[in-house]
């Protein structure tokens, strides 16, 4: 950007997770609040102190070890049992920001944000309030998401997806009279993890699965796929916080045949584990039925290892297949089987290992700020 197409400098309030929350989640708001303050403008974290009842999120929510540096224009007022502070917070974003940023993940925190909406509006600022939507819609949703969602982008100034398909159901919500979502690309936002540990020389004849298991995710392609695609010495790390447990997985490894080459890491995997995990595997499968945006491509690519996705969501706009990974369709256990068997024809491993290359986040921040800015 030059000359009058910059953004005068603004107070800036982003509204979402931070340290100790963890995950993709909380280094996003972080990171957003050090690139905007690199900008010059003056920015503020309002973060949670409890975001979500236990029952809601069936995993640990908070972490003691930081992945990155916390921004320090932080705070952690916001409560999920305290919706007098909601209004409270709204009115002081008002007088405080010329932008409110709000973060949404869930539907779960479309409450607050309503509440925070109606507080900054009982002040008539002209404070903009725009919604940064990582997930439109959750990808396993009930119809009260749907109404929701719906109040929240159609009270809101401006709404900024992550890809195309988000921006467009964005679009459908927030209905004809409403200016157009904007759209752009996730940047990079990685965890520090002290960085890359080096494996052995050749191949390692072990995979890796990272993230929250869920049923989106497909794991139980990739077992099957293990099974059907992938020669019998080579073993499977699937690591993760595994929402509704481990027996399901379990029983199908079970009932595949693969079980002794299968192991099922429940938990949360802190920064400090990633690198040995990494060292381990030949390629990062990625089996996702659908997907919006995730960081797992480029955080396989930042350790130096090859990645097997589907073309669900954007993962395919970060594999050069054939040079640092390989392709296959969605919810296609046959077709995932013929990229692993394809991964393991002789020295095909090494060679994709060889085409990786870290990403390049600044590029990616810019453009995002920008778009983030004019949205």
């Amino acid at each position: 950007m030059t000359g009058t197409d910059r953004p005068r400098l603004a107070r800036i309030a982003l509204v979402g997770p931070a340290h100790p929350y963890k995950g993709g989640g909380a280094r996003h708001t972080t990171e957003l609040a050090h690139r905007l303050s690199a900008l010059g403008h003056e920015v503020a974290v309002e973060s949670w102190r409890a975001q979500y009842p236990a029952a809601l999120y069936p995993g640990t929510q908070t972490v003691d070890e930081q992945e990155g540096t916390p921004h320090p224009g932080t705070r952690h007022g916001l409560a999920w049992y305290r919706p007098d502070g909601w209004w409270r917070t709204g009115r002081r974003l008002a007088r405080e920001a010329d932008l409110v940023v709000l973060t949404l993940f869930s539907p779960v925190q479309v409450p607050a944000y309503l509440a925070i909406l109606a507080g900054a509006r009982s002040l008539d600022t002209g404070t903009q309030i725009t919604a940064l939507c990582h997930n439109v819609l959750p990808h396993e949703r009930r119809a009260v998401d749907v109404s929701l969602t719906r109040a929240l982008l159609r009270r809101v100034d401006g709404v900024l997806t992550h890809s195309p398909e988000q921006a467009h159901l964005a679009e459908g919500l927030m209905g004809p009279e409403r200016p157009r979502p904007a759209m752009a690309p996730l940047p990079p936002h990685l965890p520090d993890t002290g960085g890359s540990v080096q494996g052995p020389p050749g191949e390692r004849r072990h995979l890796l699965f990272l993230g929250i298991v869920r049923p989106y995710k497909g794991v139980d392609l990739l077992l099957r796929a293990l099974a059907d695609g992938a020669p019998d010495d080579v073993t499977l790390t699937v690591a993760g916080e595994f929402w509704g447990g481990t027996d399901d997985l379990a029983a199908l490894a079970r009932e595949l045949g693969v079980a002794d080459r299968v192991r099922l890491r429940d938990g949360y995997v802190p920064a400090s584990e990633l690198p040995g995990l990494f060292a381990s595997a030949d390629a990062v499968v990625l089996p996702y039925r659908t997907a919006t945006a995730t960081q797992n491509v480029w955080l396989a690519h930042e350790h130096g290892v090859p990645v097997v996705a589907t073309r669900a969501g954007t993962l395919a706009d970060h594999v050069r297949e054939g040079v640092d990974g390989l392709l296959c369709e969605p919810g296609d256990a046959a077709d995932l089987a013929r990229a692993l068997t394809a991964l393991y024809t002789p020295g095909e491993a090494e060679r994709l290992r060889a085409g990786v290359r870290p990403v390049d986040p600044d590029p990616y921040w810019r453009d995002y700020a920008d778009r983030l800015l004019k949205a």
